[in-house]
């Protein structure tokens, strides 16, 4: 910011604070006011530049509102301990910042953000025009918490000069994955992320969301204890366990997936909508030009691909929430998530944006009408406060299974038991 914007700031600042001092603003309530009005908004580094030009086309919309963007860690964990430490201690340093699509009810929960029903109401937003599991895992207890930022689902990538017809079943990718092993110098069928970690329970939900199971039911009751969810991890298991994989799939997370797509050692891989970009990358692909992308195969109920991406709240403890939330309405409508599109190359949440020529052409994928598709079945992981305490309980059983030291009906009966403990 120029040292002119900064006088300008700090003589504001002086004849204000009187005011304020006499005032009632402590943290947590919302400063009114026509003065100039500066708003911090938290988000992990971004190398694309799109966060910048959207604060830009904001500001020229809000020249009363200057966005101030400060830079997250890039690793997830550390950043949500940051924010947990900073929102513990009521601080009001920020105002709006983006979420994991898995960390809404947690923060909602614990007290540190604020609800956006009467903005919404208010604005007249239609939700209907988000995507549905991006916008339902932001809701918690009745209640709208965030909006959705943009979008990663699973998708399965495929070789096309190898597979003519993609599998629409995963009885079907399992017979294409055995016929097509070896083939163009392949050495596997199928690359999956099998490691104990959180890329384990992606892979689970989709196979038991597929078959018409569930981890938690719509009022947050555990209903993992399905027929549905034991075939769904069987159909895992026979994959996970089959000689299309890796002998070592159980040390597998994206990484070691997508190293071994990208050089050319499987027809098939399950992954996120990054692979795309990278299997086309020279420096490293040695598939350019060779890959297509389809929705995740069906189970006997539908297809299903694990949300991912993020989501964009505000901290309650904000002094200047009527400005957070005219920021974060931009900020996730029309306006900037085709920025974030074109620029950054994030896929929008807002459904309408697929139609937009500029966006078309800003990445294959997003005039894919599988891709979209994908996008369409996406669905969020157990919308919890206690997601990481299920998502450690899931690792555990899934793995145990898919080492063959459990079967899946022990498995998911272990789950049921251990998740109504952590529930009750």
């Amino acid at each position: 910011m120029k040292w002119q914007r900064l006088l300008s700031f700090a003589l504001i600042g002086t004849l204000i604070l009187p005011l304020a001092a006499c005032g009632s603003s402590g943290a947590g309530k919302e400063a009114e006011s026509d003065d100039q009005v500066k708003i911090v908004y938290a988000r992990g580094k971004d190398v694309t530049g799109a966060t910048q030009k959207i604060i830009k086309a904001f500001e020229k919309k809000h020249p009363n509102i200057d966005v101030e963007y400060r830079e997250m860690p890039a690793d997830t964990g550390t950043s949500h301990d940051q924010y947990v430490t900073m929102l513990s201690a009521k601080s009001s340093e920020i105002d709006v910042f983006d979420l994991d699509v898995i960390w809404p009810a947690e923060f909602a929960q614990a007290g540190y953000l604020v609800p956006l029903d009467r903005f919404i109401q208010k604005d007249g937003l239609d939700l209907e025009k988000y995507n549905d599991a991006a916008i339902e895992a932001g809701k918690y207890n009745g209640k709208q918490w965030t909006m959705p930022a943009y979008i990663d689902n699973g998708l399965l990538f495929y070789r096309k000069d190898i597979v003519k017809n993609p599998p629409k079943t995963w009885d079907e990718l399992i017979q294409q994955a055995k016929r097509d092993q070896g083939e163009k110098g392949t050495k596997y069928g199928y690359l999956m992320q099998a490691k104990q970690y959180e890329g384990l329970v992606c892979n689970f939900i989709e196979f038991v969301e597929s078959y018409g199971g569930k981890v938690l039911d719509k009022n947050g009751k555990v209903a993992i204890n399905s027929p549905d969810s034991v075939q769904g991890l069987k159909k895992m298991m026979e994959l996970a366990q089959s000689d299309v994989v890796p002998g070592n799939i159980t040390s597998f997370t994206e990484l070691e997936s997508h190293t071994s797509f990208i050089e050319g050692e499987s027809p098939f891989i399950r992954n996120w909508p990054y692979q795309y970009a990278l299997a086309q990358d020279k420096k490293q692909s040695k598939i350019v030009g060779k890959v297509g992308v389809t929705q995740l195969p069906e189970g006997d109920e539908k297809s299903a691909a694990t949300l991912g991406g993020w989501a964009t709240g505000i901290n309650k403890f904000s002094k200047h929430k009527k400005e957070a939330w005219e920021f974060m309405k931009f900020l996730n409508g029309p306006e900037g998530q085709k920025i974030a599109a074109v620029h950054g190359g994030r896929a929008p949440t807002y459904m309408p944006l697929y139609d937009d020529a500029e966006v078309k052409k800003a990445s294959p994928l997003f005039a894919d009408k599988a891709y979209i598709e994908g996008v369409k079945n996406a669905v969020p992981r157990p919308i919890s406060p206690q997601y990481p305490e299920i998502s450690d309980i899931i690792q555990i059983e899934v793995s145990k299974a898919l080492a063959g030291k459990q079967s899946a009906e022990e498995a998911v009966k272990n789950m049921d038991q251990k998740l109504k403990k952590v529930l009750k």
